[in-house]
């Protein structure tokens, strides 16, 4: 049979179970991995590649110096998939300027992203705006006649939870960083 899609090729029908067997399945838990590299050119692109080559979707990537110029901190979070996240951690391991990996346990982490929104308000407006912004303990960095700029820092949730209270305002813009993630109590780094 054949079904709408380049002309000239043909596509198979496939039943339920054959498309459910092929899609990839998200487990709900989201891995949280706190990856130590050597601050060197192509890092990145290696291990961004390496999980793109697994069928892992990056939802987040930050990337910063530590204490030592040599070394750089990668966080990265993925949610789980069918391909099992030991597979990708262990090849991992075998990239050169990888030095140390650790899957966070989410309950055992603390968590925090950075987000800008930029607000058109009035006159009439800008009192509310400016609540929520206190109630979510955000900060106005920017100020003109017509928008403030909210930073907010915080958790996934609490960053969404007000850009859904913004948005009825006009929300014009909104930027967030990737998650950074350090685990608590006195463990190794």
């Amino acid at each position: 049979m054949t079904m709408m899609g380049d002309p000239g090729t043909k596509a198979e029908v496939l039943s339920l179970e054959e498309l459910e067997a092929h899609e990839v399945y998200r487990t709900g838990r989201k891995h949280v991995l706190s990856i130590l590299v050597e601050n060197k050119p192509g890092v990145l692109s290696r291990i961004a590649g390496l999980f793109a080559r697994r069928g892992f979707n990056i939802d987040t990537l930050t990337v910063g110096p530590t204490d030592d110029p040599e070394f750089s901190r990668l966080t990265l979070t993925v949610d789980g998939a069918v391909h099992p996240i030991d597979q990708v951690t262990k090849q991992l391991h075998k990239l050169i300027n990888v030095l140390k990996i650790r899957d966070l346990e989410p309950s055992d982490t603390v968590a925090r992203q950075l987000a800008l929104f930029k607000v058109s308000v009035d006159g009439s407006q800008r009192a509310e705006v400016l609540q929520l912004c206190d109630i979510f303990r955000g900060r106005v960095v920017d100020v003109t006649r017509k928008s403030l700029i909210i930073e907010l820092t915080g958790s996934v949730e609490k960053i969404e939870a007000l850009e859904k209270q913004l948005r009825p305002f006009g929300l014009v813009e909104m930027m967030r960083t990737g998650e950074i993630a350090i685990a608590r109590g006195r463990g190794e780094t």
